[in-house]
């Protein structure tokens, strides 16, 4: 996990939104870090919440970054570079929303349901 020295806090939708590792390559190939990503998404986040406001969402995580060969994976194969989290991060303040879902299996999840760009 990052230090408190690697992160920055951003003000959004006034939340304190803390960022660790900043200059992380995203997308290294294009020179696109992550702190590029987050700041895209605070400037487009308007538009994106039009399609997610209070909708359950699942997160793709891709700890590694994104890079020519990188592959999500999936049931049958958890051996690649990106995943998919359905649950609420453990560490999530408490003010993002969320929603109780039941999956066909009858197992459940509390998802994030985005209504704030913060989020």
């Amino acid at each position: 996990m990052a230090s408190s020295k690697d992160a920055v806090v951003l003000d959004v939708d006034g939340h304190e939104v803390r960022v660790s590792n900043p200059e992380k390559p995203y997308f290294a190939d294009k020179g696109v870090r992550k702190i590029d990503v987050v700041e895209y998404f605070v400037a487009v986040g308007e538009g994106i919440l039009f399609a997610l406001r209070d909708r359950p969402t699942t997160l793709e995580r891709w700890p590694g970054g994104v890079f020519e060969g990188a592959r999500i994976s999936t049931r049958v194969d958890n051996t690649g570079d990106a995943f998919y989290q359905k649950r609420v991060p453990k560490n999530a303040p408490e003010w993002v929303p969320t929603a109780h879902i039941t999956f066909p299996s009858g197992r459940t999840a509390d998802e994030i349901a985005p209504d704030s760009v913060a989020v």
